[in-house]
């Protein structure tokens, strides 16, 4: 059984191919944008041309763009080669690559840039299960959090601001997915974007 991961939701563009969930191949790249260029030449680049059994898709929340890229890469792949594909959470994966941090803590914080200088912030539990809902929150209402080991991409900034803890800089990485717990993974994936859209309906007039 072949598994493809993807994630694009960050500033990371990851992806990796597990055979009987041993990692097979992997490609991890920070570009920063330009993941509807880059995403598609990456999983080619992994053995077999990926062609995998299923399909794994991080829906976010993160780049609005870069989630809509990966989810619609997935799903296309999926429906080319006539495999499932499911999703999971990208703050998740972020979770899932600190596993072993998180479990000697008891539980963390995962903090993802979130956009208009905002923060993407969810706690998890020990065994990687969200302790609450994804919020997107501006930094000093984000600081109340009490976990005192905080991860993501954001995790150094929150630890300054708040002035206490210890902090994890993290991406999301799909050779992370290993470490997920099966409740972690969904059917029919979409995504996650955490917040409203930037663009609304205009009233009638």
């Amino acid at each position: 059984m072949r598994t493809l991961v993807v994630d694009s939701a960050s500033e990371a563009c990851s992806v990796a191919l597990f055979d009987d969930g041993l990692l097979a191949d992997h490609r991890h790249e920070v570009i920063g944008r330009g993941h509807a260029e880059r995403l598609v030449p990456l999983i080619a680049e992994l053995a077999d041309g990926a062609r995998a059994d299923g399909l794994a898709v991080g829906c976010g929340p993160g780049s609005f763009a870069g989630v809509r890229i990966g989810v619609a890469a997935a799903r296309a792949l999926a429906l080319g080669w006539g495999v499932p594909v499911r999703g999971f959470s990208t703050l998740a994966l972020v979770a899932a690559g600190a596993a072993d941090a998180i479990r000697e803590a008891g539980g963390a914080l995962v903090a993802m840039e979130g956009g208009h200088g905002q923060w993407f912030v969810q706690p998890f539990a020990a065994d990687l299960a969200p302790r609450g809902a994804v919020r997107s929150l501006l930094p000093d209402a984000a600081v109340a959090a009490a976990d005192p080991l905080v991860i993501g991409n954001r995790a150094e900034a929150f630890v300054a601001r708040r002035g206490a803890g210890r902090a994890l800089p993290l991406l999301p990485d799909a050779r992370s997915f290993a470490a997920l717990p099966d409740s972690a993974l969904f059917d029919d994936p979409s995504p996650i974007y955490g917040r409203a859209p930037d663009a609304r309906p205009m009233a009638a007039r």
